[in-house]
């Protein structure tokens, strides 16, 4: 690659984390292309052809054009969904957003030679979190005891056996009101008592609540990382009382470290987002990892460490950081 090749972010308009990489990459002169895959085939469009060299061609946005087999780097965000014209009824409609998956999903997924922050499929096969937590057991991590079932009796009797207890989502469903504003299924305590019949309707997460006296943030990019304590939360869930924290950056201990980077390697990722529960002990529980979360919220300071990393990474994908 030359220094002419472009990194692809491949991420929705509205999206804070990749903007602050995107300046950064701009600042060191660095060509960038944003792509949504919403926006095909209405003002995206692709050409590519496969042969004994792997595939090249392009693909074309409204301002740019990107020779597919001279990408550099990919910062794989927030894309959008795949989508189809308008005027098709619903059957052409979802045949027509799957083609576009598997056909352009598949291209730029296989671009090349080129380095992934993360892997689109490393991404996905890393958001299950049973997997996430058999792999963070496997990797030494102290994980709460856990149930995932879809039997209320069973769920009563862990409540019962290893109160108090909370309730997780397992994927973060978009979930809108008649007004069409967001709604969220935030991290919440249950009781034995409260767990009925719903509980048969599909699958549950059920965690021991860790008795925690703050929250740490622990963002992974290769081979460093940056974590944040962050204090003030009044209740189980910090994401909800975004106004009332304090975010501290602290050493991480070294059997921590090396757990984060044989996590990574599990899953092939480079990228990672991390939350821990601290014990006043200081023990580190693990909770979940997300391997796209978002950092541009912190500080300036702390967003600025993270950032310069990420931009390592997508400016100089040749370099061994892990």
């Amino acid at each position: 690659m030359t220094a002419s090749s472009p990194v692809l972010v491949v991420t929705q308009l509205d999206d804070a984390t990749a903007d602050v990489v995107i300046k950064e990459l701009d600042r060191r002169a660095v060509p960038v292309v944003r792509l949504d895959p919403a926006d095909f085939p209405d003002t995206v469009t692709v050409t590519a052809r496969a042969d004994g060299f792997g595939l090249a061609g392009e693909v074309q946005t409204p301002t740019r054009t990107v020779p597919l087999d001279r990408v550099r780097s990919v910062y794989w965000r927030r894309p959008g969904p795949y989508t189809a014209p308008e005027e098709l009824d619903s059957q052409d409609a979802r045949w027509c957003a799957d083609q576009s998956r598997y056909g352009l999903g598949g291209i730029l997924a296989a671009l090349p030679g080129t380095h992934y922050v993360n892997h689109p499929w490393r991404n996905r096969a890393a958001e299950y979190k049973p997997a996430q937590l058999s792999a963070a057991a496997q990797c030494g991590f102290h994980v709460p005891p856990t149930l995932l079932t879809n039997q209320a009796e069973e769920a009563r009797r862990f409540a019962s056996e290893h109160g108090p207890v909370v309730y997780k989502p397992l994927y973060n469903t978009d979930y809108t009101d008649q007004d069409g504003r967001g709604l969220t299924v935030w991290v919440e305590e249950v009781a034995a008592e409260d767990l009925d019949a719903g509980v048969s309707r599909t699958m549950h997460l059920f965690q021991r609540r860790v008795d925690k006296v703050a929250d740490v943030r622990l963002t992974a990019v290769g081979g460093q990382v940056f974590a944040v304590r962050i204090d003030g939360s009044p209740g189980l869930d910090w994401r909800r009382h975004y106004d009332d924290l304090t975010y501290t950056l602290i050493d991480t201990p070294p059997d921590v470290t090396k757990a984060v980077q044989d996590y990574l390697a599990v899953f092939g990722l480079v990228y990672g987002a991390f939350d821990f529960g601290l014990d006043a002990s200081g023990r580190w529980h693990f909770y979940e990892c997300n391997p796209n979360g978002q950092f541009a919220w912190f500080p300036a300071s702390i967003t600025d460490e993270i950032t310069t990393a990420i931009a390592d990474q997508l400016h100089h994908p040749d370099r061994d950081r892990r």
